[in-house]
């Protein structure tokens, strides 16, 4: 997808769903690689993230949503059935309906399939440092759904295999990989970014995996508590 149909996308997302306020604008990369990495909020962090920050981007996403025959149960369990609370047989006929619009949609705006499996997942990670090696962006969410979800900022825990990606472009290109926080808060409908972190190749690789993950999440735990602490402080005036 081009970058002109991508912001008319992102426009027409911000216009009629999100209509919210970027900051932090101040960090954004000049030019790629970069990987951004964002809290998830059910399906308002996707649209608010690529509604807000004026980059072109590609995405990690579920295999089973690319996947015509897949997505349309996908669907229903994911979002139809715990967000908008319509169950079944309704539920099933809406997600059939969604689904023949998503997966083009997704499919055409550069949605990178993560597989369950190791062997399959190695593809996931080659497509995703061809991206990077060409100067592109890359957006995840790494909330893990099976772990619960911290009430306060609604967050689950981050996998960690995102991070891998700094290890692989660094194998590749000798770069050091950026990674920026990014935080969505639905109720202020604020989308914000902080200054990037970057791979240190002179950690183990291990280590490293794990001091990015911790690093991003509690950087996006934090920014969310901080929003969520400027909620109601400031109150209109009456005459």
């Amino acid at each position: 997808m081009n970058e002109t149909l991508y912001g008319l996308i992102a426009a027409g997302l911000q216009e009629m769903i999100w209509g919210g306020e970027f900051l932090g604008g101040e960090n954004l990369p000049e030019e790629g690689p970069a990987v951004f990495i964002s809290n998830h909020l059910g399906a308002i962090g996707p649209i608010a993230v690529a509604a807000s920050l004026p980059l072109k981007m590609c995405f990690w996403i579920q295999e089973e949503m690319l996947d015509p025959g897949m997505a349309a149960n996908y669907l229903r369990r994911d979002f139809v059935e715990p967000q908008l609370h319509i169950q079944m047989p309704a539920s099933g006929f809406i997600a059939r309906g969604l689904s023949k619009i998503t997966v083009p949609l997704l499919r055409a705006t550069g949605g990178i399939a993560v597989h369950h499996f190791a062997e399959a997942l190695l593809e996931t990670y080659r497509s995703s440092v061809d991206l990077l090696e060409a100067g592109e962006f890359l957006l995840i969410f790494p909330e893990d759904p099976s772990q619960p979800p911290d009430p306060r900022p609604r967050m689950s825990a981050f996998y960690k295999g995102f991070t891998r990606l700094g290890e692989l472009y660094h194998q590749r290109t000798r770069g050091l990989l950026p990674f920026y926080p990014v935080m969505v808060h639905a109720g202020e409908r604020v989308v914000r970014l902080e200054r990037p972190i970057r791979y240190n190749p002179m950690n183990p690789p291990t280590s490293e995996r794990i001091r990015l993950k911790h690093i991003l999440e509690s950087t996006i735990k934090a920014m969310y508590l901080e929003a969520e602490s400027c909620r109601g402080m400031y109150m209109p005036q009456t005459n």
